[in-house]
């Protein structure tokens, strides 16, 4: 394989997971008897623009097909973010109701609700039909299809050409990545932004962060390698936030490489940030496998020892990083007997690979456990708020990254 960016050979690894099904591939009772795909996932890095990468296995259509069970709006954080976001970036760029907003990825129409309230023109860009016929129940507009430079240049030619540009935790889900940049070039108008989100390769790297490595996540980025992407496909990025989502990510303001904006001199400072982690040195990089191991073994000693004791462990959040978790460490349903999600497209069905169940989170207080280990250790907060009654009953609260750690009841 050559990396998918610069086209060099992949010489290096970055980390190697094993075998393991695509993570949002959830069961229905019936396929627990049928046979279960597994693909290598394996993570490489490109020692010339250091786009880190996953191997090729799947295609995208076969990761977000009709049964992709995501939907954005199941988190109240989220929605949160999404808000403040829209708010923003309406006053920054003044938009209006001559303006286009257009969304790849719209998902449930979580964010472009937001500008619709504000009855700014928006178009939403999702492949996905579940999630796809939600926005569309609540009065949004809908291309069901995965955009690239073809999509891009269909809606230049019908005059559709984007004010703002919008593509949130989209960029490291897309198999080819010069072709969908390609593609954000050619729908930008001329004095167009655009941003993107996605999670920070630094933070992953910081934090132990492995669990966010999956078959749906094609890349891994850094500020510098969405740089040299851009560059290369006629685009500049002027801004970059950080951000709290996710465990840590950025978001990137870009326009057309020609463009009279000023690049801000925070780009320079994460840059620089990055350099310094060692983001552009291969031992960085080589060093990352072992963490992992790290947590597995931390892990796995922490359920063996609770089961044991007697001990009830259950699970909190079907997401995606909980099963590349649970299946990179081998934990099955003797060690963690359900999983509690508040996604009514997930409960009834089971976990890719550890078959665990998943229930609705009422479970957990119709039998209170022992412990409940909050897979999406991103969102922690949110869960303990929402599930704070539970510590009345002795139940304590864990996480697993970026280290196994037990919130205090106290």
């Amino acid at each position: 394989m050559k990396c998918r960016n610069c086209f060099s050979e992949l010489n290096e690894d970055f980390i190697d997971l094993g075998f393991a099904p695509p993570s949002n591939a959830y069961l229905r009772k019936e396929d627990l008897a049928k046979k279960e795909n597994y693909y290598p996932l394996k993570v490489k890095v490109c020692d010339k623009c250091w786009l880190v990468q996953t191997i090729d296995y799947l295609q995208e259509n076969e990761l977000f097909n009709s049964e992709y069970a995501y939907f954005s709006s199941t988190s109240k954080t989220w929605l949160k973010h999404s808000e403040e976001y829209s708010e923003k970036i309406i006053n920054l760029l003044s938009l209006n109701n001559n303006s286009l907003v257009i969304e790849i990825a719209s998902n449930d129409g979580y964010l472009l609700k937001n500008f619709k309230k504000a009855h700014i023109p928006c178009i939403g860009i999702e492949p996905t039909e579940a999630t796809a016929l939600y926005a569309e129940s609540k009065g949004l507009e809908v291309i069901r299809d995965f955009f690239g430079e073809r999509m891009g240049k269909d809606l230049k030619n019908k005059g559709k050409r984007a004010d703002l540009l919008i593509g949130n935790n989209v960029y490291a889900h897309v198999p080819n990545i010069v072709d969908f940049t390609k593609g954000l070039k050619e729908v930008l108008k001329e004095d167009g932004t655009i941003t993107l989100e996605f999670p920070h390769l630094m933070e992953l790297i910081k934090n132990n962060q492995f669990d966010t490595i999956y078959h749906e996540h094609f890349s891994y980025l850094s500020l510098y390698s969405v740089c040299k992407i851009f560059k290369e496909c006629g685009l500049r990025v002027w801004d970059v936030e950080r951000l709290n989502t996710h465990g840590g990510s950025l978001r990137v303001y870009g326009c057309h490489l020609e463009s009279k904006r000023k690049n801000i001199h925070r780009v320079d400072k994460v840059l620089e940030e990055e350099k310094d982690l060692g983001l552009l040195n291969i031992n960085t990089y080589k060093r990352f496998s072992k963490c992992a191991k790290d947590i597995k073994l931390e892990l796995l000693n922490f359920l063996v020892t609770q089961k044991l004791s007697g001990k009830k462990v259950v699970g909190y959040g079907a997401a995606a990083k909980g099963n590349t978790l649970l299946n990179f460490s081998g934990v099955k349903p003797d060690l963690i007997p359900y999983v509690c999600d508040a996604a009514l497209s997930k409960q009834g069905k089971y976990m890719p690979g550890s078959h665990i169940p998943i229930v609705s989170p009422e479970e957990l207080f119709n039998n209170p456990p022992d412990f409940v280990l909050i897979l999406p250790w991103n969102i922690a907060g949110e869960v303990r708020s929402q599930l704070k009654d539970l510590e009345e009953f002795g139940t304590t609260f864990v996480v697993a990254i970026p280290k196994l750690f037990m919130y205090s009841n106290k």
